[in-house]
Order: C-alpha cells, then sequence, then structure tokens
C-alpha cells in the first residue's frame, strides 16, 4: 500500500505539479548571483544542513560536503556536530551557516553560538521543528534533551549575538510570525524530511510566509533536487534552496568534485529556467510564471 501520509512524497508531488509558462521576448541570459548577509555566491543553490555526516556516511564525508560547497562557491549549511567538526568544516573556507538543536539546557545553544562566532561563520540557526519526538514526548539526540523554544527565549538568542539567526523548520504563519517578532534574520521552510506527517510542502506555504516576511530571506529545503525545483521555489519567494540526499549520493560516487559538480550542474538548470521565463536576475523572478495543474 502506497505510503499516502509521507511528507517527502507529499512534497515532491506538489513541486512536480508546478508548471511554468516561457517567455522568451525582451529575455537575456541571466545573472545567478546570489548575495547573503553582505556575502555573494555563485548562486541560491546551497547545500541542506546534514549532520553527522562521518559517522552516518563513512570519515570525510563531511569534509567532502564542504570542499565540494567550496569549490562551487555555494553557502555550506551543517547540522549537529561538536565543536571540533565544525571546526574542521570551517577551515575548508566554506561560508558556513550552523544549524543548532533546541536544547533544553539554553546555555548549550549561547556557547555554540559564542563558538560559531568565533570562527567567522556566515550565520547560525535553531532547529525549531525538534522538540518532540516520534511519540509526542520530548526529544532525546545524542544523550541530549530537547525543549520547544518559546518567542521570548528565540528574541533572547537573537539579541545575544551578532550573526545573523534563523529559524528553521518553520512551516505555518503563525511560527513564521512568532519567530520574525523574535528578530530572527531569515526563516527555513521544512517539514525536517518528513518529521510529521501529512506536512504542508513548503512550496505550498511558501507564498504567504512571504507576504509577511518582508526583507527577511527564506529559504526552502524537502525534496528539492533540481535547479528547475530551485526556480520554482525561487519564483514563489524564496531566496535560496537546500538540497541535502542528492549531494549524500554525489559524495558516494565522488566526494567533493562530485558535489562541485552536482552544485555546478543545477546552478547551470537553475539559469536556463531563468532566460526561458525572462527572469534576468533573483530580482526579477514572477510568481505569475509559476502554474499548478
Amino acid at each position: 500500500m502506497p505510503d499516502i501520509g509521507n511528507s517527502n512524497r507529499i512534497s515532491r508531488g506538489y513541486i512536480d505539479s508546478l508548471y511554468i509558462e516561457t517567455r522568451y521576448m525582451d529575455s537575456t541570459n541571466p545573472d545567478t548571483a546570489f548575495t547573503l548577509y553582505g556575502e555573494t555566491f555563485a548562486s541560491p543553490i546551497m547545500t541542506a544542513a546534514l549532520s553527522h555526516l562521518d559517522h552516518f556516511m563513512f570519515p570525510g564525508a563531511g569534509l567532502a560536503l564542504a570542499e565540494g560547497a567550496k569549490a562551487a562557491n555555494a553557502v555550506l549549511w551543517y547540522g549537529m556536530a561538536d565543536d571540533a567538526e565544525i571546526e574542521a568544516l570551517a577551515a575548508t573556507g566554506a561560508r558556513m551557516i550552523e544549524i543548532i538543536k533546541p536544547y533544553t539546557d539554553r546555555d548549550k545553544i549561547l556557547a555554540k553560538i559564542r563558538h560559531a562566532e568565533g570562527l567567522g561563520l556566515l550565520a547560525v540557526g535553531i532547529d525549531i521543528d525538534h522538540p518532540f519526538s516520534e511519540d509526542g514526548g520530548p526529544d532525546i539526540v545524542d544523550g541530549e534533551a530537547m525543549t520547544a523554544m518559546t518567542t521570548a527565549e528565540l528574541a533572547g538568542i537573537c539579541a545575544a549575538t551578532k550573526l545573523p539567526v534563523i529559524a528553521k523548520g518553520v512551516l505555518s504563519r503563525h511560527d513564521a510570525g512568532r519567530c520574525l517578532a523574535a528578530g530572527v534574520r531569515g526563516l527555513v521552510l521544512s517539514h525536517h524530511n518528513n518529521r510529521i506527517e501529512y506536512a504542508i510542502p513548503p512550496l505550498a506555504v511558501l507564498p504567504e510566509i512571504a507576504a509577511i516576511a518582508g526583507d527577511v530571506p527564506l529559504f526552502v529545503d524537502c525534496e528539492i533536487k533540481t535547479g528547475m525545483d530551485a526556480f520554482k521555489a525561487l519564483a514563489l519567494g524564496a531566496k535560496g534552496v537546500c538540497i541535502g540526499r542528492p549531494l549524500m549520493t554525489a559524495i558516494k560516487q565522488g566526494g567533493a568534485d562530485a558535489v562541485r559538480d552536482y552544485l555546478n550542474r543545477e546552478k547551470a538548470t537553475l539559469g536556463k529556467a531563468m532566460a526561458y521565463t525572462g527572469c534576468t536576475d533573483l530580482g526579477k523572478m514572477d510568481p505569475a510564471v509559476i502554474r499548478r495543474v
């Protein structure tokens, strides 16, 4: 029987239900250059915030992701890791955003932010969607207890650092509004790889969150695999997208070079979609080119 409630499957189906209209007249070759928090990158296609790659894959997998991102001039996002791993990733020269879990021990969050500041990371983020386990009880990750964030706590974290703080795991106008009120400088729309079944696809809720986000950048993950997927998200209001599992496959097939090649190939696919729709740069993306059938 099909896994009808699988949120990855639902998100993939939604992305594939979005079609584009072409606009060739007066179009030009597009510019995919992407500026985030004052720094410029080759495109808004970034890595997802993968965690513990050396443990789940093989030693050196995390470095391959970082080195590939650096070679492609793409933003590196990374998830749960100890300080030594974060230091090794940062040492590759990749511009990195570290995503931190909502530890019950809030001092641990602040300590990790201080560590990120010392390394000169691009930004940090909080996994707001990771406080509960699969049975709805408190989550325990690597022996560490997690607790849901309050708006006041998130505001305190934002005020405690000069680094941009991003809320990851937003999938409603409700959470978006509270995170924005707390002072975050970015939102990642995500259901965290089917963390809850029947989750609304990030692209489905993206336009209504974009309507209240103002200049705060929105990022999308979950089933984003190609430059065409990226184009659809960007046209609907995202600032950037994060690719995860396809890059894990690339690491297995060819390490850092394969990560670089995948990111460069999908940057080219994004450029093609932009050229064919008259979206000549990222500031001229038009949601009207997207049709749902």
